[in-house]
């Protein structure tokens, strides 16, 4: 294995990310508008509350949770359900198993100068920004560890679930549908949009066994500090990694049952 040639894909990922700049711009003001909506949202859910304290949160701690979701979301996403059906509806998706390097791992390492630029264009800054505005009401400690740890392996479950679902695309040869249902499914349960504290108990407890939560409730729930044994810890992220090894088996097994599907046309 050369290690240059995936230094090579992530020098160039990078460059693309800062060619566009003005995108980043467009996608902060569009978060700021987001995260404006949110607050007087939930403002006003716990103000017809009357309680100070819903479901074992407090506004506070609601309003960092969902900050920070935004921030994690930014920072992970991708846009291989696009890039794979975009590739095979041009017929350009023989040009990537040409390549010397497998599918999955050169989309993937194109993406991984992606990671670099919003860490610092949007993660850092943002957990930055909520920990001096918050008077430090994220804990600085072991959980920043096991929170850099359990993002690593959320970043490969939420890539795992996106190429199978672009893998889909080579039976429908359609994109817009399929990965607009990928994102509400995986924003919904995954504990993005609505922390998980919230779902019905009956309904939590099924996310809980699914791998949607491993993607943004488990690397929040690790950094906020909600858990602090060791054993309760280690339980997050033995599951992350068993959904990570899952979803790895299932998408590759998806992808080389559908490989015969593809169909080129034109010339």
């Amino acid at each position: 294995m050369n290690p240059k040639k995936y230094l090579t894909l992530t020098r160039m990922g990078i460059m693309e990310s800062l060619q566009f700049r003005m995108s980043t711009v467009i996608i902060f003001v569009g978060n700021l508008l987001y995260l404006i909506v949110v607050y007087f949202l939930w403002k006003a859910i716990y103000a017809s509350s009357g309680q100070e304290v819903v479901n074992g949160m407090t506004f506070s701690d609601t309003l960092i949770y969902l900050v920070l979701a935004t921030a994690l979301f930014n920072f992970m996403e991708m846009y291989t359900v696009w890039q794979i059906g975009r590739a095979i509806q041009s017929g350009s998706i023989v040009l990537y198993l040409l390549k010397p390097m497998e599918i999955r791992r050169y989309i993937f390492m194109e993406y991984s100068g992606n990671f670099i630029v919003n860490f610092f264009a949007t993660l850092f800054p943002t957990f930055i920004v909520v920990n001096i505005v918050t008077h430090g009401a994220v804990p600085l400690g072991f959980n920043l560890l096991y929170f850099v740890v359990s993002v690593v392996i959320a970043v490969m479950i939420n890539y795992n679930i996106d190429f199978f679902v672009g893998t889909i695309c080579l039976y429908t040869e359609s994109i817009w549908g399929i990965n607009i249902m990928k994102q509400v499914i995986v924003l919904l349960l995954s504990g993005a949009t609505i922390p998980l504290a919230f779902f019905p108990e009956s309904i939590r407890n099924i996310v809980n066994w699914l791998p949607f939560q491993s993607i943004y409730n488990a690397p929040l729930t690790l950094l906020l500090g909600k858990t602090t044994d060791i054993k309760d810890v280690a339980v997050i992220l033995g599951t992350q990694l068993f959904w990570f090894l899952a979803t790895y088996a299932v998408s590759k097994l998806f992808w080389k049952i559908s490989l015969p599907q593809i169909t080129v046309n034109g010339g």
